[in-house]
C-alpha cells in the first residue's frame, strides 16, 4: 500500500496551522468550522463523496466516503479536529518539523492522525482499489468535551465497524476507562456565628462523608486491577459550602469524578456513594445528603478476537514487520459510543507526546506508519 508523504505532511501541518480550539473549553474559540472546511476540500479532492454536518452551530463534523462495489463490511475511521486551549504554549499553531516531529496544539491530540486516515483514504483511490464495503473517514468535533460530533454520527450512519485514531503509538488498544460525575450536597442549618444551638455546619458534616469518600477510595484502588486499564479510581475535584465567616454553612458541595473499568455500571458507582451517606445518616439524625450524578461516560472493551481487532492485527504485523501489542488506556474516548451503538471498534494511533500540554508533538514516520496500517485492515475488514 503506498501512502503519499507529502500529501500526508502537507495535509497534518496544514490541521496543525488552523486554530480549532473547543469554544466550550475556551471562550470565544473559534471550534472547528474552518477545519472542517479544509478536511471536507481536501476528500473531495482525493475522490471522496462528503458532507458537513453541525449539531450545533459552529461545531462542525466532516464525513467521507468511499464508497465500495457492494457486499461488504464497511468500516469508519474516526478522528476528532477539536482541540483543547493553548495557553502557555510558544507554537501553538506553527506546524513546524524538526527532527521528524510536527509540532503544535493537536498534532499528538490527534490531527496526526486524522491526516493518516485522509491519507489511508487517498491511498486506496490512488491505487485503485475498490472495496466490498464502504470506507468512511470521519473528522468529528467536541471530543475533547461533550462529543457531539460522533453522538450526532451515530444517529445517522450505520457501519459495521470502527478504528478510532486516538494516539497508541501503533500499539493497538481493546480497552478504556469510563468516567461520571457525581455530585453530593449535604444539608445544614444556616445561623449566626454566635448561636451555635441553633446552626448545623454543613462543612463540619462533609467532613465526616469525605472521610467515608477517602477509604472507597482507598478500597477502588485495592481492587483486582482490569488486565489492561488497571484499578478503579475516584477524586474529590471541587468544595463549594458557606456564605460568609460569622455564618453557620447551609449546604456544602463536593462535586466527585469516579473512573470506572470495564464491567462497572454507573448503577454501581453511584450506589457505593449513597452507601456512604447511607451508613452516616443512621449514626447521625441530623446527617442529610443529596447524591446526583450528572454526566456519565462508559468504559470500552473489545474482545482480541473480534474482526474488526483481527483485522488492524494482521495489516500492523505486515506494516510494523511485528506484531502489534494489545494494551489498555485511561482517558476515555468516542470509542465507547461507537461500541455502544453496535460499532465492533478498535483503537490504533500514531505516536508523539504533550496531549493537552505546553509543548505537543507527533512523530511524522508513525503518521504514515499508521496511514498505511489503516488502509490495509480497510482492505482486509472491507472485502
Amino acid at each position: 500500500m503506498k501512502i503519499d508523504p507529502d500529501y500526508t505532511q502537507e495535509t497534518l501541518v496544514r490541521l496543525v496551522q488552523i486554530n480549532s480550539i473547543n469554544p466550550t473549553l475556551a471562550e470565544g474559540a473559534p471550534g472547528e468550522r474552518e477545519i472542517a472546511g479544509f478536511i471536507a476540500a481536501s476528500l473531495e479532492s482525493i475522490g471522496l463523496h462528503t458532507g458537513i454536518s453541525e449539531p450545533e452551530p459552529g461545531r462542525t463534523s466532516v464525513l467521507g466516503r468511499l464508497r465500495g462495489t457492494g457486499g461488504g463490511r464497511s468500516l469508519m475511521l474516526n478522528a476528532h479536529c477539536d482541540t483543547v486551549d493553548v495557553r502557555g504554549m510558544s507554537e501553538p499553531f506553527s506546524g513546524a518539523i524538526r527532527e521528524g516531529r510536527v509540532y503544535g496544539r493537536g498534532s499528538f491530540d490527534m490531527k496526526g492522525s486524522l491526516a493518516a486516515c485522509m491519507a489511508a483514504a487517498k491511498a486506496l483511490v490512488d491505487g485503485g482499489i475498490r472495496l466490498r464495503g464502504d470506507l468512511l473517514v470521519a473528522a468529528v468535533a467536541d471530543e475533547e468535551y461533550g462529543s457531539l460530533g460522533t453522538r450526532d454520527l451515530i444517529r445517522r450512519v450505520k457501519v459495521h465497524g470502527a478504528i478510532v485514531t486516538e494516539p497508541t503509538a501503533l500499539e493497538i488498544c481493546l480497552a478504556h476507562k469510563g468516567y461520571l460525575w457525581i455530585e453530593v450536597t449535604v444539608a445544614g442549618r444556616a445561623a449566626h456565628g454566635s448561636k451555635f444551638e441553633l446552626g448545623i455546619d454543613a462543612n463540619m458534616k462533609m467532613g465526616a462523608f469525605l472521610a467515608g469518600l477517602g477509604a472507597l477510595e482507598r478500597d477502588l484502588r485495592a481492587r483486582h486491577p482490569h488486565p489492561l486499564v488497571g484499578p478503579p479510581s475516584l477524586h474529590a475535584a471541587m468544595l463549594s459550602g458557606g456564605t460568609g465567616l460569622s455564618t453557620y454553612a447551609a449546604s456544602s458541595t463536593v462535586e466527585i469524578e469516579r473512573r470506572t473499568i470495564p464491567g462497572e455500571t454507573e448503577a454501581q458507582a453511584v450506589g457505593e456513594i449513597q452507601a456512604i451517606v447511607d451508613r452516616l445518616a443512621a449514626q447521625d439524625p441530623v446527617f442529610h445528603a443529596a447524591v446526583r450524578p450528572f454526566f456519565v461516560r462508559n468504559p470500552f472493551e473489545v474482545a482480541p478476537d473480534a474482526p474488526i481487532v483481527q483485522a488492524v492485527d494482521r495489516a500492523a504485523a505486515k506494516v510494523r514487520g511485528k506484531a502489534a501489542a494489545h494494551i489498555g488506556d485511561t482517558p476515555w474516548m468516542d470509542a465507547a459510543l461507537l461500541q455502544e451503538a453496535g460499532v465492533e471498534t478498535v483503537v490504533c494511533g500514531a505516536a508523539g507526546a504533550g496531549a493537552h500540554a505546553d509543548v505537543e508533538w507527533v512523530d511524522l514516520e508513525s503518521v504514515v506508519k499508521l496511514a498505511e496500517i489503516l488502509a490495509e485492515a480497510a482492505v482486509d475488514y472491507c472485502a
